[in-house]
């Protein structure tokens, strides 16, 4: 891994979607504990549940809804450990 890897969950706050955001921030924290260098929760409004990855939205609740953590850990891996495998979050169901 070379350079800074930020992921950016943002939240609902009128929603009170923060449980939620903190739950999968943990997730992600947990799986890519060597690959990530920060994770930031940004309160927001209006119905908004974004994750981003360097800047770029990889899961936006308003198209794809709730992301299960396993699609969201494979958008994440993508940018952040390309080619890495995620075990049994690899595996379709």
């Amino acid at each position: 891994m070379s350079g800074v890897q930020r992921v950016e969950i943002e939240y609902c706050t009128q929603c009170r979607w923060l449980p939620r955001a903190a739950w999968l921030a943990q997730e992600l924290l947990t799986t890519f504990e060597t690959e990530l260098t920060e994770l930031a929760l940004k309160p927001g409004t209006g119905g908004v549940f974004l994750v981003r990855v360097n800047g770029e939205v990889v899961w936006d609740r308003r198209e794809q809804g709730f992301p299960e953590p396993t699609a969201v850990k494979q958008a994440v891996r993508d940018r952040v450990a390309p080619g890495r495998s995620l075990g049994h979050s690899d595996r379709s169901a």
